[in-house]
């Protein structure tokens, strides 16, 4: 087997063990890079080869792993700082920034023993699930390059399925580590509200969350992000211990299927048929799905949602932005307090009807979107199944609910339609729930299988 196509914990066992060396690692990962990222645009602002190999060789000159991420190259989104690093957000406006500190988050993955690389690309400031910008260009499905890898961590999905990278991190406010997980047949956790450290004393829905071509790869991303800081107010304090999984036990297990959400949600003819497959290894390790549809106003919900990101959108610089950030813009300058007032108050009641609904299911299977991977030409969808799209982001509504709720998300690979096309599920557990969302995730992996199934572009197992 081939380097790169180790996971991050299979790669970090060889390390450790000296069975492999971190130079080795770098340069088998640097000529994949090579080869395969021009075809798809995953990663950007890739750092010099020698000063990669030099600390390669540094590590290997540690005595025993330095952290969990000891030698694995590690590339961050664009999004976040990294010191000496580009640092865009996708966008002309800083086209030429560079970021002279490291976000926290990215401390911790240098603490873990991790070698950054570069970064990997995003949509202009995150705005979209379409993964392009006029700095560096577009991302491409690595499983057909006509096609979006989604966004807004699609340069993430993509080298992670591309393998150019063992694991990779992301971020998410609506659906942005979920949607390109389904895109690009990878696995993608939005963890639970505070999981990993934030800034600020607003609970704004955007989450830092690891992916991974296995649930293991995701769980010792999720090991290293994870946990208290105190420059982080709204830290979740509760212990996580994602050591050790061992697949969920389903027999007997109540899960709900929301689907379309009773007809509310526009979906591509065939996308629910994909991830109703995803049902199958469920009722086969023994859990009872049902379709249910949550008592909730969900129009209500969604206007909430539209405040609550407006609200996010007030950040924005002065200057010419695409028009889905535009359109962001004027909506965050229009806000009144009335309105933030509402939101709120529709986000804590919807918190509770979902603390209801766990009360009932121990799990909730929905799609991680509405349409299968879209031409890379194509900003959004404005139709989806003949009916317009009143927004940008209408197409992607199947995963507010749970953004709004801050529960722990893992985005999984369902299945592909005839075409080729991936699709994705999202496996929703109560607040605070992330181990045993990731060992239902486990017991899921077991009997599909689907990111080793099915390999994108020329990826198939070969020798080192």
């Amino acid at each position: 087997m081939h380097l790169t196509d180790h996971g991050a914990a299979s790669l970090a066992h060889l390390i450790a063990t000296r069975e492999t060396s971190c130079v080795e690692v770098m340069t088998a990962y640097l000529e994949r890079i090579e080869r395969v990222n021009p075809q798809v645009n995953a990663i950007i602002a890739l750092r010099d080869e020698d000063a990669l190999l030099a600390g390669a060789r540094r590590a290997d000159a540690w005595d025993g792993p330095r952290g969990p991420l000891h030698g694995l190259p590690h590339a961050v989104k664009d999004l976040a700082q990294v010191a000496g690093l580009p640092w865009t957000c996708g966008s002309p406006l800083f086209r030429d920034r560079v970021a002279v500190v490291d976000d926290p988050f990215v401390s911790r993955l240098r603490e873990a023993g991790a070698l950054i690389v570069g970064k990997t690309n995003v949509p202009e400031f995150g705005y979209g699930s379409q993964t392009y910008n006029d700095v560096w260009g577009v991302t491409r499905n690595p499983h057909d390059l006509t096609l979006t890898a989604g966004g807004s961590s699609g340069g993430a999905a993509a080298a992670l399925a591309a393998r150019l990278l063992p694991v990779a991190d992301g971020s998410d406010y609506m659906g942005s580590l979920r949607n390109p997980a389904a895109f690009c047949n990878v696995l993608g956790l939005r963890p639970s509200r505070g999981r990993v450290p934030g800034p600020g004393f607003v609970a704004q829905m955007g989450e830092t969350g690891p992916m991974g071509r296995s649930i293991a790869d995701v769980a010792l991303l999720l090991s290293v992000l994870a946990g208290p800081d105190p420059a982080a107010p709204l830290t979740r304090t509760d212990p996580l211990d994602v050591a050790d999984l061992h697949p969920a036990d389903l027999r007997g297990a109540r899960v709900a299927w929301v689907g379309d959400l009773g007809g509310r949600l526009a979906t591509e003819p065939g996308l629910l048929d994909v991830c109703r497959g995803a049902l199958d290894p469920f009722t086969a390790l023994g859990a009872e799905v049902e379709d249910v549809v949550p008592a909730f106003d969900l129009d209500r919900l969604w206007d909430a949602f539209l405040t609550w990101r407006a609200w996010a959108a007030r950040y924005l610089p002065p200057g010419p932005l695409k028009p889905e950030a535009e359109w962001e813009r004027a909506r965050a300058a229009a806000l009144t307090v009335a309105d933030i007032d509402e939101a709120m108050v529709v986000r804590d009641a919807w918190y509770a009807a979902v603390g209801d609904l766990f009360r009932r299911y121990d799990a909730v299977l929905a799609p991680s979107a509405q349409v299968f991977p879209f031409p890379a030409d194509v900003h959004w969808p404005d139709t989806v199944d003949g009916r317009p799209m009143d927004t940008y982001h209408r197409w992607m509504e199947t995963v507010l609910p749970w953004s709004m709720a801050g529960t722990p998300v893992l985005g999984m690979p369902a299945g592909f339609d005839p075409a080729g096309r991936p699709a994705g599920v999202q496996l929703v557990g109560p607040p605070g729930a992330d181990r045993r969302v990731l060992e239902i995730g486990l017991a899921y992996e077991q009997a599909t299988g689907w990111v080793e199934r099915v390999r994108p572009l020329d990826d198939r197992p070969t020798r080192a």
